[in-house]
Parts: C-alpha cells; structure tokens; sequence
C-alpha cells in the first residue's frame, strides 16, 4: 500500500498556523506549499484567540489549489459563548466553530493542576496578564442549575442556519451531555467531539457510542498518541469500537517542536496500515468524512 498515495486529497481539520499569539512552526503560506506538494486537499486554521475566516478567505485567492478553513473558538478573547461573534464568523465563511478550549472552566481547573514548569502556552499568558491586573475569564456553557445558558441555544441556532461544523472543543463530559442533544434536536447536522482521547476531553467508548447515536464524529489527533497523552492501544481501541465511518483524523499540529502536519497525517496512515487498516478505512476517515462535513458530499 502507497503510503504517500492515500494523502492524496486529505483534509486535516484541526491544525495551527502562524500567524497566532502562541508560537507556531509554520505560518499559512508555508502550509499551503507543503498542502500541494504533499498533495492533501486543505486544512482548517484553528487559533485558541482569534477568527481565521478572515485569514482563510484572502489565503484562498493567493493559493487556489489549497484549501484554507476559517474558524472560530469561543474562549473569553471572542467574548466567550457570543452568538454575534459566531453570526460574523459564519458571515465571513468561517465553517468550524469549537466551544471553548483553553477557556473553558473545566480545562483551565485541569490545566493548573498539571507540573507548573509544563503549563502551556495558554496558561502562562493567562498568568501573565493577571500580573498585569487583567482577568481572562472562564467560559461555561451552564447555569448554576446544570442548564445550557441561553446564549449557547443562540449560537446552536446560527450554527444550524449556516450549516456549520459543531466542535465540543474542551468542554467538560457534563457541559458535552448537555449541548450534543441539544444540538441534533436545533438542526445541527455536523458535529465533531474533539479528541476523544485527549486526557482532560477523554470519553469512554460506551460515551462515544452514545454521541454517534447524535450524528456526531469522533476526532483522534496525531498529537495525543505521539507524545504519549494517551496510549497508542486505546486510541486504537477506540477507533475500531467506533468504526471508520465515525471517526475523523486530524492532527493539532504546528508547535514549534513537533513535525508538520503532513507529516503527522502520513504517520497516521503508515501506523494504521501496519495494523490492518485497509485503504478505504483509512481514506474515509481522512477524505470522504471531511468532505462530508465541508458540504461537498
């Protein structure tokens, strides 16, 4: 099996560029290049700060054989869970819009407990600017009675009406029970559940199950089995649990330290053909699905 040839027309949803306030190992032209030389179709631009579809729109007309995928998460430099933020990210051809990641009150809780000397980039800036007397405030998408707050059924609504792409991002398990329902029952058509098997994101397989029974996909992410956030086994697990037909692979590429995300692509094909993948598993999961949540299936 030609590795290189099942690259051919892959879509990686989940990668971040320079420009960005976190350092990155390459910027959007750079990853354009390495798009069409590695003959990938495009990849989404995903900051923790800021809308990308912007960025992605001008990339676009500059390099037409690369397709760029604007974004939007909602952390507090958006104004948190902001249905105009969402409204101007949808009008502007963004086709993602993650809930809260870096933000989000139960990952920042996971985040500060972790070894102070491995806090990432996200948590120091946070430190820094309370230093310099500014708060960044959590994000939750629930009241004090466990609820989903109103602004998360307004942005469901917008996300429904552009036919945008849902990700859970790094929501805690009770704030994803809550929105993955309520999302299918507003008309969200594409959701994806953000590594599944990331440490403070992990979900069991009965959890996944019950997600996919939504219309949800599940993301797996070259970073987390490489740097061992998570064995390669259970990533394994999962996605024969869960079957190709359900599960999407990205990469959450562009530190400066790790490989680039082509790269990481292609480690995933050579490490799920020597455990018995076929070519169609493995193109659905990195083609035929991404396609289908991009409307061009």
């Amino acid at each position: 099996m030609d590795c290189k040839q099942l690259l051919k027309g892959a879509y990686d949803l989940h990668v971040h560029s320079a420009p960005d306030v976190l350092p990155r190992k390459m910027n959007d032209i750079e990853m354009a290049q390495r798009i069409k030389d590695s003959g990938m179709a495009g990849y989404a631009m995903k900051s923790h700060f800021f809308c990308t579809s912007e960025r992605a729109e001008l990339l676009n007309e500059m390099f037409p054989d690369c397709e760029f995928i604007g974004a939007i998460t909602l952390n507090s430099a958006v104004g948190g869970i902001n249905p105009t933020a969402v409204e101007m990210a949808a009008r502007s051809g963004a086709k993602i819009v993650w809930f809260p990641t870096c933000d989000d009150a139960a990952e920042r809780e996971h985040t500060f407990k972790a070894d102070p000397s491995k806090l990432p980039f996200t948590a120091r800036i946070v430190i820094e600017m309370k230093q310099n007397g500014i708060e960044a405030p959590t994000v939750c998408l629930l009241d004090d009675k466990g609820e989903l707050k109103p602004e998360v059924g307004q942005v469901l609504s917008i996300i429904a009406r552009y036919d945008l792409i849902l990700a859970t991002g790094h929501i805690s398990h009770e704030e994803a029970y809550k929105l993955v329902p309520a999302a299918a029952k507003a008309g969200v058509k594409k959701i994806i559940i953000t590594h599944v098997d990331f440490p403070s994101t992990f979900y069991s397989i009965e959890d996944q199950k019950m997600f996919a029974s939504y219309g949800a996909i599940m993301e797996h992410d070259y970073t987390t089995w490489s740097t061992g956030k998570c064995p390669w086994e259970t990533t394994l697990e999962q996605i024969r649990a869960l079957g190709a037909d359900k599960v999407i692979l990205g990469t959450d590429l562009g530190q400066k330290t790790n490989i680039y995300p082509d790269e990481g692509m292609l480690a995933w094909i050579e490490k799920l053909t020597a455990e018995g993948f076929t070519a169609d598993e493995i193109r659905t999961m990195m083609v035929t699905i991404p396609r289908k949540l991009l409307g061009k299936e």
